[in-house]
């Protein structure tokens, strides 16, 4: 904001305080007492294919509530637009109707000021719904002004920043924050049909397990012991169905103390389900179908429109391999090298890829298949058959060990959801912590704890099982066409303003 805007908003503020003062000199001052029986959004579904004749036979009485989002005076009648959670409605306001006081009072009135009116509805002139108010009541004064441009806000840090104010003049932040919470209500409708439970587990954990991430760390003073904010519920909800809950879910906030960008932010919102005797080609079936039906059920069809592209949710999706992606991707590669360490280092370096001499050959193949393949996957596409080597909680597949019962679904080049049949071997578990801790010792931040507790549980017997994540964020950006996650967070991670 340039100085000349800064001081006209300061001297805006300060005529807005003197109103304050005015109106708390008088004890009107932020009433609690006025009840609004109706919002805009309901009177515009019953009353809008009504004629100007039956609403003013019918003359129904409302009261309403919003915000002043337009005003128009016109000497002794005024137009105001209001606006509440389910939309604007109309006001017509006559200075013999709300009494001359009243009507003189709300001249002085600003565009962001909450009123309350009460009056009958009918259709003006122009045939918009309107209600024509007989008790009109300043509810709370705003002593910030809207944005000039108050359809919304151009500077998009300050649309970050201050969520509010672009709740308040964006139509289109609103609905994106909608749809989002109609999906999460969509998924909870999906998986309780399914005969899944809702769980709630803990987020701050004596190990931080269940995904291979940087955890955040923080201290219980009366235990004096260090806690992680979790990365994941995984290992917890595979705890519950060892305990019999055989189908358990999660919506869940979780934390990874890791770069923010348009796709990642430091705290976000996952899915996560586990099934007993299920495999990972169950849970690409319940995947696609999940976002399937998402789409048809929030936008009212199968297909989606990202970013100038159309994407199909109608057909199947595709599936393809990690190794078979890389060599579709990376020409130079043969079949016989992907498993081969040392020529997987070469084709790594050859792409600017940083290496480290503990990593194998699926450690090398993970590496180059994020470098190299995942922008290029428009999909929907299930990429399957990740490595052994960094998938510590999955099955390996009985036919080929190097790879696990695993799939990441992606589309628009972002991985949506990651599945795989649960590793339930105690001894195998067992020995893949101790690879992640050795791991852990030699400066990867990211690999796991060795977590014992997590061991007696399978060794008490964990039901084969499948298991699933989809990170929610991620899928509410497809389908609100949002290039950036901050977009689809309410309060997203921003760094300090430069005066705090």
């Amino acid at each position: 904001m340039s100085e000349t805007q800064n001081q006209g908003e300061n001297r805006l503020i300060a005529e807005r305080r003197d109103k304050l003062a005015k109106l708390r000199d008088a004890e009107v001052a932020y009433p609690n007492d006025f009840r609004r029986d109706s919002v805009a959004g309901e009177l515009h579904a019953a009353y809008d294919e009504h004629s100007p004749e039956s609403l003013e036979h019918e003359a129904p009485v409302v009261s309403v509530a919003g915000r002043m989002m337009a005003k128009r005076v016109m000497g002794k009648a005024s137009f105001v637009k209001i606006q509440d959670r389910s939309g604007q409605i109309q006001l017509f306001i006559e200075r013999d109707t709300v009494s001359p006081d009243v009507y003189q009072a709300f001249k002085s009135w600003d565009v962001g000021d909450i009123v309350g009116a009460s009056g009958s509805l009918f259709k003006t002139k122009t045939g918009e719904l309107s209600v024509r108010a007989n008790e009109l009541r300043l509810l709370v004064k705003s002593l910030r002004p809207m944005p000039e441009k108050w359809h919304g806000i151009a500077d998009q840090e300050l649309k970050l920043r201050q969520r509010y104010v672009d709740l308040i003049v964006s139509e289109k932040t609103r609905e994106v924050f909608s749809l989002r919470i109609e999906l999460i209500r969509f998924m909870r409708s999906f998986l309780d049909a399914l005969d899944f439970s809702e769980v709630e587990t803990p987020m701050m954990q004596p190990i931080a397990g269940g995904a291979l991430a940087r955890p955040f760390v923080t201290h219980h003073n009366a235990l004096d012991m260090d806690l992680y904010l979790r990365i994941a519920p995984e290992l917890y909800l595979k705890r519950l169905v060892v305990g019999g809950m055989e189908r358990v879910y999660e919506i869940n906030r979780s934390f990874r103390n890791e770069g923010v960008s348009t796709q990642h932010n430091p705290e976000f919102t996952m899915l996560e389900l586990y099934q007993a005797y299920a495999g990972y080609a169950d849970f690409i079936q319940l995947t696609q179908n999940l976002v399937r039906e998402a789409a048809r059920t929030l936008l009212g069809s199968d297909q989606v429109e990202y970013q100038g592209r159309s994407y199909d949710l109608g057909a199947a999706f595709e599936e393809t391999t990690v190794e078979d992606a890389l060599l579709q991707h990376n020409p130079d590669l043969t079949a016989d090298s992907l498993r081969d360490v040392e020529k997987m280092r070469v084709a790594c370096e050859a792409n600017g890829i940083e290496t480290r001499p503990e990593f194998g050959a699926g450690k090398l193949q993970i590496e180059l298949f994020e470098k190299t393949v995942e922008q290029h996957l428009v999909g929907p596409v299930f990429v399957t058959r990740y490595p052994s080597e960094v998938s510590p909680l999955a099955r390996s597949s009985d036919a080929d060990p190097f790879v696990t019962e695993r799939f990441e679904l992606f589309i628009a080049g972002r991985e949506i959801a990651n599945g795989f049949s649960e590793l339930n071997d105690p001894e195998d578990q067992a020995e893949r912590f101790k690879a992640q801790a050795q791991a852990k010792s030699r400066g990867d931040a990211e690999a796991m704890f060795y977590d014992a507790d997590y061991i007696r549980a399978l060794e008490y017997g964990l039901p084969p099982s499948a298991g699933l994540g989809i990170g929610i964020d991620r899928l509410v950006m497809f389908l609100t066409d949002s290039a950036s996650i901050r977009d689809v967070i309410l309060f997203p991670h921003l760094k300090p303003e430069a005066n705090d």
